[in-house]
């Protein structure tokens, strides 16, 4: 069941926790990728000076956060890794949560292929915002896009097991002032997939 608009409707913080256990389901040349998110981190908008919109900042980069909530905003860190964002809440209240780390499901083979790397852990596939985004070939062309609608990239519900959600201050925001102890990341207790912080 693919999330609908109304779940995207809230904002980052809250959706930040609803996103953990849900499945992101991303195709391309006829292969599909399922990863379940198990970490998360939510940028809230205007007033939060870890955020890329932060004062209400649009710019070329930043004009997706500002869509209604259900679209992408990805870009570009280090000059080489993508990252992933889910674009909440309402248009022009730019929040948006960056899915930090997920656990790959199905399409392994592919993950494998597209991530290319020498540590025989499977964790270290997509333990990180970078990693994601490079095993499911998310990039540039699919910033802004409608999760909604999209039939490339898009989210579905997971299945509904038990799990414990843990918080912790945001990561590499030492810029943020009092923003950067707000702990606004979020991940799955316990789950090996989760990010070294």
């Amino acid at each position: 069941m693919r999330l609908n608009q109304k779940f995207y409707q809230k904002d980052a913080v809250q959706t930040a926790k609803d996103l953990l256990g849900k499945i992101i389901v991303r195709k391309y040349y006829g292969k599909t990728i399922k990863v379940k998110i198990v970490e998360t981190e939510a940028y809230c908008g205007a007033e939060d000076k870890a955020s890329h919109a932060y004062n209400n900042k649009k710019t070329k980069r930043t004009a997706p956060m500002f869509k209604e909530g259900g679209h992408s905003y990805i870009y570009l860190i280090y000059g080489m890794y993508y990252c992933f964002n889910v674009v909440t809440a309402s248009e022009n209240n730019p929040h948006a949560v960056l899915i930090r780390a997920v656990e790959p499901l199905t399409g392994i083979k592919q993950i494998k292929e597209n991530r290319q790397i020498k540590s025989s852990r499977t964790e270290d596939l997509t333990n990180g915002p970078g990693k994601l985004s490079q095993a499911l070939k998310i990039n540039k062309s699919l910033d802004g896009c409608s999760l909604v609608e999209n039939s490339s990239l898009y989210i579905i519900d997971g299945s509904a097991e038990n799990f414990e959600i843990n918080s912790s201050p945001r990561v590499n925001i030492d810029y943020a002032e009092e923003y950067k102890d707000k702990k606004w990341r979020f991940f799955i207790k316990n789950n090996k997939y989760i990010s070294k912080s």
